[in-house]
């Protein structure tokens, strides 16, 4: 288990390190190219260093990575607020009201191509009204004046464009029965949330399921977790822990396996799609 910049080194070192394999250069070589000290290029590649994302591009272009898309998920993880282009993704605007671990997420969020979520307790954020993010975020964190509670559900609102992104993040939840159960805002916002929710499951890059309390005990009582996926570069899965000041980031092989295995056999206990929809639009009708 490690924190979220932690994992993002070690992933970005490893990727840097078979980049530069396949492109034909030892350690040294690659150091000499860019100008660096071969430990610099040792330090970056085992994730002993952070590494600036300048300096990710140099040796990008010295691997000769075209890749767009493979080039700014590695920047993404190199850390920062700059986009594939050297501009600032959307959320630097928002810097002084999200805490690193926040940014973090929004990051691997922004370049997943694929999302599993276990959620027990409130609505996923990428599926939340803007009354419901009001209410959920005004309970969460307390102590916060209009302005900064306005920028934070600004920013919820904002992470949902990746549903309707030209290629969209394929979303699968399962929405333990609580969270529909669980009055927050009053009527009239969970009407509308549970409304949300109706459209949200007819996309076709979502999945959405219910895990009914006639379910009984199953392996998601001890939380929620959220596991990315990403296609176009290899071993970099990532399964996040959200805890009340910090997440937790596991990339061991056998976590990512624990947890794809408890999310396929949550989704085996949950209601279907079809049936989830059904279920979801009873409640909203005798609300």
């Amino acid at each position: 288990m490690q924190h979220g910049p932690a994992v993002r080194r070690r992933k970005l070192g490893a990727e840097l390190r078979t980049l530069r394999t396949v492109a034909g250069f030892t350690s040294g070589e690659a150091a000499r190219i860019v100008g660096w000290h071969q430990s610099k290029v040792s330090r970056i590649e085992t994730g002993a260093s952070g590494v600036k994302q300048a300096d990710v591009r140099l040796l990008l272009d010295a691997y000769r990575v075209a890749d767009p898309q493979q080039r700014e998920l590695l920047l993404v993880l190199a850390g920062g607020d700059e986009g594939g282009g050297g501009g600032h993704h959307w959320w630097h605007a928002y810097r002084g009201v999200l805490p690193p671990t926040y940014r973090d997420f929004i990051s691997l969020e922004s370049q997943a191509s694929a999302m599993a979520t276990l959620e027990t307790s409130v609505v996923p954020g990428l599926l939340q009204t803007p009354e419901y993010a009001r209410a959920v975020t005004s309970a969460a964190v307390g102590g916060l004046d209009d302005e900064r509670l306005d920028a934070l559900v600004a920013v919820r609102v904002a992470r949902q464009e990746v549903l309707r992104a030209q290629e969209p993040l394929r979303l699968s939840a399962v929405l333990d029965e609580a969270v529909l159960r669980r009055e927050i805002g009053g009527p009239g916002v969970m009407v509308r949330q549970l409304q949300r929710l109706i459209e949200a499951a007819r996309l076709p890059q979502v999945r959405l399921q219910v895990l009914p309390f006639t379910a009984g005990a199953h392996v998601g009582v001890t939380g929620p977790f959220v596991i990315f996926s990403f296609s176009s570069t290899s071993d970099l899965d990532v399964v996040v822990l959200d805890h009340l000041t910090s997440s937790l980031y596991l990339e061991r092989k056998e976590d990512l396996r624990a947890y794809t295995e408890a999310f396929t056999t949550l989704q085996i206990r949950a209601l279907s799609p079809e049936d989830s929809l059904d279920y979801i639009a009873g409640m909203a009708d005798g609300a």
